[in-house]
């Protein structure tokens, strides 16, 4: 019998939530603390470590005098123009997903309520035909309002980790005067403020959601889960948007003024001649940040929507043991406690005291996370499952002992940590692939780029392998359930996540603030440094979302397949193999529409920066203001006119496919697009994090090697630029984008599997 009883899950979920929300907010106010105006210098005096306004590391009048004041606002003036720009167009594309999100959780209502004709008659359950449950319409009414529910979260999570990052990007740059490590806390302290508020929130809000739907549902558990997997829908289809939305945005623009303004025009990345620069920066906030929240937010509704939905029609579910059930939802009440301690550790504990600490510091972020949550894993499995258990393994009854749960969500969290290191290796300048691409940049761009590409191609190996041994060991213990909860144990620590995710595009922001408002070259040094290791951590980030992206569509597909009544799914099957060819190359297909967005808006972004230094007299002297406005203006058009197509492709594949061709068509288009998906991803992120890295190489100079390539303006240099403007949108945009294209069809299907089920195949039925 286990330890926790109801009342004490009761208790420790949300409150665990609460103190997530208040270690948030903690972090936030200590960020706070760094003014961002003329006052900037003069608060409570002596150094601080990202909480305080001390004395500069060097305050001379030489050096600063009259200018750091001027400093000091042009700084506020510049975070203030990206923290518009940014709001501005993340409210404009809510605008647009309000009106989508409202007309498809109409089509869940009729969807769902026509699988049984609108009935208001209790039903038989699907699981337990000799019970009976809650009518068609109920479930068909809750599912469009977890629906609504999870994507207004996901519009939450976005914006709140933008308007962090926003108020941050200058405070990192002015800490950066006293110290690299200064510089360091205020830029970790902002992404753990956004990872603690949206993990705690979205576990918070889904927790609420299941006991305030369990009011009306009572005992019917089949039903009331089922309908709360429309909060993962909800979630990613806003992520979806968000990620394809502002990786076009964000890489139109970067592309832009790189191409220009590097290759072109050799002047430094961020330079404020550069028309594109702010387009730039804020489009780091929309794309990396923004985006970002809402596809990890996505990953953790999806993967505990899944194992809530698979426990539910187990024996947790028909003996409604109500702590058992809750599990998932444990282990991420957990993770919270863990991710708070090894932020500490980050933050107050440990001090990064030179730029080559900055990468190892983030490192041991994710060891630490992983190795306190494995001892959280095991208190929580022994204390509130029973010691043998029985789950629905199609059709046939699985018994389960605990601690083979505990081996499941181990799996994953372990995998993840496999998956990040992996990814560091394959991205970072300071190994060995790295700076071969560097090192191919002596013989031109084509070099380069193919150097690139096999390290991608590469980097794919161990991860696969990596998610491969989680997913074999976690089916052979508890089924499809051990896999959800595997998906679940990489997302653990998504607040530590999160914190080294957001860390890097805050950096960037930093780097460029400190360009554009005329700070010393050493201080632009200290934010690269920041930027280098933030680059990194980003490559890890994505690492981690497609791995658990992979897992969390795997366990979707099995409930998917559960509740549209499927025995088996056959390959050799022509209905099941047509559908897996098809969805192996619906990767590919939105991977070219996103691509060609990025470019076609990136072409524009060029013209439009050639334009400006061309016609406005002394712009390249420096004399002469650039027209920032019209730059922004057209990577917002350009990214909410491309978004659409490439997110009705996702969202409107899997309602076609089940509706025309049927259940088992469309098991076999989840499959294919799982098996494609996932390997398109890894490589497109790792290329072009590995372009990225090579060309920070060449720019920063720091080995004898590297400086012979160099410096910025150099042949080497200039085909690096042209690699890493390749890889841009290949990292930003459509390798990002793919983890929530597979998990987003698969959790769609298990929405719309009752409707699949009853009305589906209209053409394969008649052939």
């Amino acid at each position: 019998m286990a330890v926790l009883g109801t009342v004490a899950v009761e208790v420790f979920i949300p409150v665990a939530a609460l103190i997530g929300i208040a270690f948030a907010v903690l972090q936030w106010y200590m960020v706070a603390r760094v003014a961002v105006n003329s006052d900037a210098g003069g608060g409570a005096g002596g150094k601080s470590r990202g909480g305080g306004s001390g004395v500069l590391e060097e305050d001379n009048e030489e050096e600063y005098g009259v200018d750091r004041l001027a400093v000091e606002a042009r700084c506020a003036e510049i975070q203030q123009a990206i923290s518009i720009g940014a709001t501005s167009f993340l409210l404009t594309e809510y605008k647009y997903l309000a009106v989508f999100m409202a007309a498809f959780a109409a089509v869940i209502f009729l969807f769902l309520g026509s699988a049984r004709r609108f009935s208001t008659r209790p039903e038989p359950c699907a699981y337990d035909p000799a019970r009976e449950c809650r009518p068609a319409l109920a479930n068909a009414a809750f599912s469009a309002v977890a629906f609504l529910l999870g994507a207004l979260t996901s519009v939450l999570s976005g914006y709140l980790g933008m308007r962090v990052a926003t108020f941050a990007n200058a405070r990192t740059a002015l800490e950066a005067r006293r110290g690299i490590d200064c510089a360091f806390a205020v830029a970790f302290r902002s992404g753990a403020a956004m990872g603690f508020l949206l993990a705690s929130s979205a576990l918070l809000v889904l927790y609420v959601a299941v006991n305030l739907f369990g009011l009306y549902y009572g005992d019917d558990w089949g039903g009331l889960y089922e309908s709360i997997t429309g909060y993962g829908l909800g979630g990613s289809s806003v992520a979806l948007f968000g990620r394809v939305g502002g990786g076009i945005y964000t890489k139109a623009a970067d592309v832009g003024a790189d191409l220009v303004g590097k290759v072109e025009r050799n002047i430094p990345e961020d330079d404020p001649r550069n028309p594109a620069v702010i387009a730039d920066n804020v489009g780091d906030n929309v794309g990396d940040i923004a985006g970002m929240g809402s596809d990890l937010f996505g990953s953790y509704a999806e993967s505990s929507c899944a194992a809530l939905f698979v426990a539910s029609i187990s024996s947790f579910g028909t003996e409604h043991n109500f702590a058992a059930m809750m599990y998932p939802l444990l282990v991420s009440a957990v993770g919270l406690l863990v991710c708070a301690a090894t932020t500490v550790v980050a933050t107050d504990v440990s001090e990064v005291e030179c730029t080559d600490e900055i990468g190892p510091m983030l490192k041991r972020q994710i060891l630490i996370s992983t190795v306190l949550m494995t001892g959280g894993i095991a208190a929580v499995t022994f204390l509130a499952l029973p010691a043998r258990f029985t789950l629905f393994d199609f059709g046939n009854d699985k018994h389960v002992k605990n601690w083979h749960l505990f081996i499941c969500v181990s799996a994953g969290l372990w995998a993840g940590l496999v998956i990040g290191y992996v990814t560091e290796y394959f991205t970072s300048n300071a190994y060995a692939p790295v700076q071969a691409v560097a090192r191919s940049c002596r013989t031109g761009a084509a070099t380069n780029v193919i150097f690139g590409l096999a390290v991608g191609y590469k980097s794919v190996i161990v991860p696969i392998l990596a998610i491969a041994a989680a997913i074999y060991a976690s089916f052979r213990l508890a089924a499809m359930y051990g896999i959800a909860l595997a998906a679940l144990g990489m997302l653990s620590t998504i607040a530590t996540g999160l914190a080294i995710d957001a860390y890097g595009p805050i950096s960037d922001n930093a780097g460029g603030i400190a360009e554009m408002s005329g700070m010393p070259h050493r201080i632009r040094e200290r934010t690269d440094a920041l930027d280098a290791a933030g680059n990194t951590t980003a490559a890890i980030g994505k690492g981690f979302a497609i791995g658990s992206a992979a897992l969390v569509s795997l366990a979707l597909f099995g409930a998917y397949v559960s509740r549209a009544g499927i025995k088996a799914v056959d390959v050799l099957s022509p209905r099941v193999f047509v559908g897996l060819l098809v969805g192996a190359m619906l990767p590919y297909w939105f991977s070219a529409m996103t691509m060609r967005s990025v470019g076609s808006a990136a072409l524009r972004m060029v013209e439009e920066v050639r334009r400006q230094f061309d016609t406005i007299p002394g712009l390249a002297e420096g004399l002469a203001t650039p027209d920032y406005a019209t730059c922004v203006r057209i990577s917002t058009d350009a990214s909410l006119r491309k978004m659409m197509a490439p997110g009705a492709l996702v969202m409107l594949s899997p309602l076609v496919v089940g509706t025309l061709f049927g259940v088992e068509t469309l098991a076999g288009l989840l499959a294919g697009a799982l098996v494609s998906g996932v390997q398109v991803a890894i490589s497109a992120s790792n290329s072009g994090g590995a372009w990225d890295n090579a060309k920070k190489y060449i720019e920063a100079g720091m080995s004898e090697e590297a400086r012979s390539l160099g410096p910025k303006g150099s042949e080497a240099h200039k085909a690096a630029v042209i690699g890493d403007t390749i890889g841009d949108p290949l990292k930003d945009t459509s390798g990002p984008s793919l983890n929530i294209l597979i998990k987003l069809m698969a959790v769609e299907s298990l929405v719309f599997a009752p409707f699949f089920a009853a009305h589906g195949g209209i053409i394969f039925d008649r052939l």
